[in-house]
């Protein structure tokens, strides 16, 4: 495993970071035994960055990462999680929330701080709320001891620009935004560098459209992307090789990202993305897959509020 510094932060993370999303069925319903094994497996495996959120599972993956972690030395791991959303459409960035939240999150996995606390998708909410009060509100968090590093994640690539330009953040986390189909984190690296801050990529199959495998329902891929990606996925296939392996390869091969932040309830898929990580890259099938997913370069949905976010650079129907 390799471990790389993040930002301007004292952590050196793994290049692999272990998202604790799936811990609350997010994807499928799980057994329960088997996600604490993915845990420690990711532990085992050098994996040394856990993600995870008050959202996932509603507390579930919280409550999880408490038993799973509970005979674990703290120092072996860090730990972030996100706060501001709480159910799919209950948002709240307030003040005094922050303070609660940031407590049961710490009672909920058992420990004294965590190492980064997140504002989770505030491209929903009014992002000046987030400046004028939510990142202050943070802030007493880390003067009390309970937050060590503080910053925002979510979807837009406007919303990060729109915050930095405003604030000062320690980390960012996007998802879905560098892969093998939608590059344009990358193009952010000048500016986020400018600023100091430390960057989390997530999602390097962005939500399994980069598997080959059946797309959960709520995936906003248009018929035209889901089809090219598709047809990505059969090169590779032909190829004997796995997109998803490609995926991950791509996603962890940018120096300029600390940690490539990925999931599973499953411990034999969190030693597959890890043997994937250590195996050389076949450029060659990579630049022809690349290749097929030209048409679909760059193409990304909405969320949240419109005005949080990009205009769209590639429409494909």
């Amino acid at each position: 495993m390799q471990y790389r510094a993040l930002g301007q932060t004292d952590m050196k993370v793994s290049q692999l970071g272990f998202g604790a999303s799936s811990l609350g069925a997010e994807f499928r319903r799980i057994d329960l035994n088997e996600a604490i094994r993915s845990v420690h497996t990711a532990l085992d495996l050098g994996m040394n960055l856990i993600d995870t959120s008050a959202y996932y599972g509603r507390g579930l993956s919280e409550a999880l990462l408490g038993q799973a972690l509970n005979d674990v030395p703290r120092d072996k791991y860090y730990l972030c999680s996100k706060l501001g959303r709480y159910t799919p459409e209950h948002f709240d960035f307030s003040a005094q929330r922050v303070a609660e939240s940031v407590d049961v999150s710490l009672q909920r996995m058992k420990t004294d701080h965590v190492d980064i606390m997140l504002c989770h998708d505030i491209e929903f909410v009014d992002m000046q709320m987030i400046i004028d009060e939510t990142l202050p509100a943070l802030r007493e968090q880390v003067k009390a001891g309970k937050v060590r590093y503080i910053g925002v994640s979510g979807y837009p690539m406007k919303m990060f620009r729109y915050v930095l330009d405003r604030t000062d953040l320690d980390v960012i986390l996007s998802y879905n935004h560098y892969t093998m189909q939608n590059t344009m984190l990358a193009d952010m690296v000048p500016y986020l560098k400018q600023k100091n801050v430390g960057i989390m990529n997530a999602a390097p199959f962005s939500a399994r459209l980069l598997t080959g495998t059946k797309l959960p329902d709520w995936h906003k891929a248009t018929p035209k992307v889901r089809q090219i990606a598709e047809a990505a996925a059969e090169a590779a296939r032909e190829a004997g090789s796995d997109i998803a392996k490609l995926a991950l390869q791509f996603s962890i091969d940018h120096p300029d990202f600390a940690t490539c932040i990925v999931g599973s309830a499953n411990p034999n898929n969190v030693q597959k993305w890890v043997d994937w990580a250590d195996e050389p890259i076949d450029r060659e099938l990579m630049d022809r897959v690349l290749e097929i997913l030209k048409p679909i370069h760059d193409w990304f949905y909405t969320e949240g509020r419109p005005e949080n976010n990009d205009e769209p650079i590639n429409v494909v129907e």
